[in-house]
This record gives structure tokens, sequence and C-alpha cells, in this order.
């Protein structure tokens, strides 16, 4: 849908991450380049996941998919939260199955080990692609970046790869918890670096993702996941690019999750965002958070969320979008369904809290 006002995409997207009026509300999906795409799926029945990733030309093509297909507002770079483990010095497998560090971290010996790397030389195939995706898409689409969480980045590189709690992690956490908070320093300086060259690069905004927060009791996220992701956004906050930060599962840690810093908090599906706000305040913006799951039913279910969930928020200081990845199984005419009726919905009348004050 056209811009009924003279916002571009990028300006309405900016606007919704300042909690400003906006005709309507921006609209993108977590995962949405992937594999609901047969354009994708063509691109990687030739090429590995991981070689997607850091080949610019490439990842570029599977970045601009959903925009040409679908017409998100939003572009976020084909890549994975795994590149930076990599970089420092763990070696790396992509696969559709899933990711997987074949050397996890286990002793003081592996994380003194680990590099303090350059990211516009380890990992400079993701700035060219950021580069040339903003120029491809010209100065009126936002181009997003992003990088795991420490927390979350952490889990993988202990665990090796996505496992039920996360036991070898939260072992380490507790058995030596001063290594670990030494591991997640390294990770959340190493992260602020590399998102700042994302932003060099000419990202629009940046996303981090701790998918794994809400593996957490209220106590282990304050004493240790918080502070390193608190560093993360101290260390980017000349940049003026916004820093939006997803969570999975942690309606129990908001109020800690709000005290990081991040200019827009990425809910997951379990969170109702009216309550969000009424704990945090009106002038929390929001990102999300209509369940992937429903974009594999009917189309009037898709716009009944759609509407509910921009309907809580007002529409301002909001960013649509689902509540995690899209899934791999969603027909395509659902994605775009669940994207056309976010541009199409019409917003509550605004009253004062519905301006953000």
């Amino acid at each position: 849908m056209p811009l009924t006002g003279t916002d571009s995409k990028k300006s309405l997207f900016l606007k919704a991450c300042r909690g400003e009026p906006v005709d309507r509300v921006p609209v993108w999906m977590m995962r949405q380049a992937g594999r609901y795409l047969p354009e994708y799926r063509a691109i990687r029945e030739k090429h590995s996941f991981l070689q997607v990733c850091k080949t610019p030309e490439l990842a570029v093509e599977v970045s601009l998919q959903p925009f040409r297909i679908l017409g998100v507002d939003a572009v976020i770079v084909f890549s994975d939260i795994l590149i930076p483990a990599e970089a420092m010095g763990l070696p790396l497998e992509l696969t559709d199955a899933g990711p997987r560090l074949p050397c996890p971290i286990r002793q003081a010996a592996d994380v003194r080990a680990l590099l303090d790397f350059d990211p516009n030389r380890e990992t400079r195939f993701l700035m060219d692609t950021i580069s040339a995706l903003r120029r491809e898409l010209g100065p009126d689409v936002p181009v997003l970046g992003f990088a795991a969480a420490p927390w979350t980045l952490a889990c993988y590189m202990v665990d090796g790869q996505t496992k039920s709690g996360f036991a070898a992690t939260k072992e380490l956490m507790y058995s030596e918890p001063q290594l670990f908070r030494d591991l997640l320093d390294r990770i959340a300086l190493n992260t602020a670096r590399y998102l700042q060259a994302q932003i060099e690069a000419g990202a629009t905004a940046v996303q981090l993702f701790d998918t794994w927060a809400g593996e957490l009791n209220r106590r282990d996220y304050e004493q240790f996941a918080l502070p390193a992701t608190q560093r993360v956004i101290e260390e980017l906050s000349e940049v003026e690019a916004p820093i939006i930060l997803y969570t999975k599962g942690t309606a129990h840690l908001l109020e800690l999750v709000a005290k990081a810093g991040a200019d827009v908090l990425s809910c997951d599906w379990r969170m109702d965002l009216a309550e969000v706000r009424s704990k945090l305040g009106a002038r929390t913006m929001v990102q999300g958070n209509v369940d992937p799951c429903l974009l594999l039913g009917p189309p009037d279910g898709i716009r009944d969320a759609v509407g509910d969930v921009i309907g809580k928020t007002g529409g301002v200081g909001h960013i649509l979008n689902l509540g995690h990845g899209i899934l791999p199984g969603t027909p395509v005419e659902n994605a775009r369904t669940f994207i056309e009726s976010g541009q199409a919905c019409p917003l509550p009348a605004r009253t004062p809290a519905a301006r953000m004050g």
C-alpha cells in the first residue's frame, strides 16, 4: 500500500521508533527472508546457508526478496546471529537444521582464546551487503542490521547449539560466575563494535536478539544478562540509529528488560502490548507481536489479529511485526495478507495517550 502522507518508508519507521504520530504503522517480519519463499529456496538449492551469508550479491538478493514480493516497510540484512561467534574464533556450522558450534567454550582457557575481531575485516562481507542494500534501495527504505544479545550468543557458544534449558551454559554461570561475566563482557564489546560497523555501513536501525532471555529467572537476568546488554547499548550511545531489543518468553522480566536502554522493545506473542504500555508507560515504543502460527490459518484470522494488536497501541510508537520469526511452512499469500493488513489498518482515533504524551 502506498503511503498516504509525505513520509517515506524510512521516515515512517523512524517516526514509529520515536513515538511520533504516523498515518499508519510500519510493518516487517522477523525471518522475512527465508524458506517460506520459493525464490529463497531456489537460491538455497545451489548455495549453502553460510555461503549465502558470506557472499554479498547473494545476501543482497535474498534480503530484497520480501521487499519485492511482499512490499515490507523495512529490509533486514540476511545473516545469522552466530557470525560474530565465528569471528571470535569458534568454528561455525550453519544448516537449515540449525546452527552448531562444534568447539564450545568450557573453561577459562577457552574464554581467553577468544578473539576481539575487527568487523570491517573479519565480517567485511556483511558490511558490503548492507552498503549494497543501501545503494539498491536508496534513501527512502530502512535497512536493518542485527546481532545476538550477549546472553543469547553465550548460550550457543557454551552449549554449542540450541538445547532445552542450556544446561552447560547455566552450569558455567553458576559454578564460575566471574568467568561467565568475563565471557559476556567480551561478547558485549565485540557485539557493540559489530553493530557500530553495520550502522556505519548504512543500517538505519539495528536489532538485538535476546531469544533465550526467557530461560533466566529475574535474579540471574539482572546479575548476568542485563548488564551485558546494557553495555552493548551504552557503547552505541553516540549513534543516531535506533536500537530494538527483541526478547522471547520474558513477561516475568519485562521491567528489567526495559532497563536495558533500547529505543524499542520487541515483544513475543505471549505479551499483551496494552499491558506492556500499562506497566512501562505510554512512552514505551514497541514492536510486534502477532503469533507466527496465525499466518498458517485463514486470512480473516490474520486480519483480525493485526487489527487487535494495532488497537492495543493506537498505532503510535508501534512497529508491526510477528512475535517471533515467520515459520517456514507459511503460505506466501498469508505473509502478504499480514503485511498488507498492517499497512491498510486504520489507526484508532488519537487521544492524548495515543499521542504518547
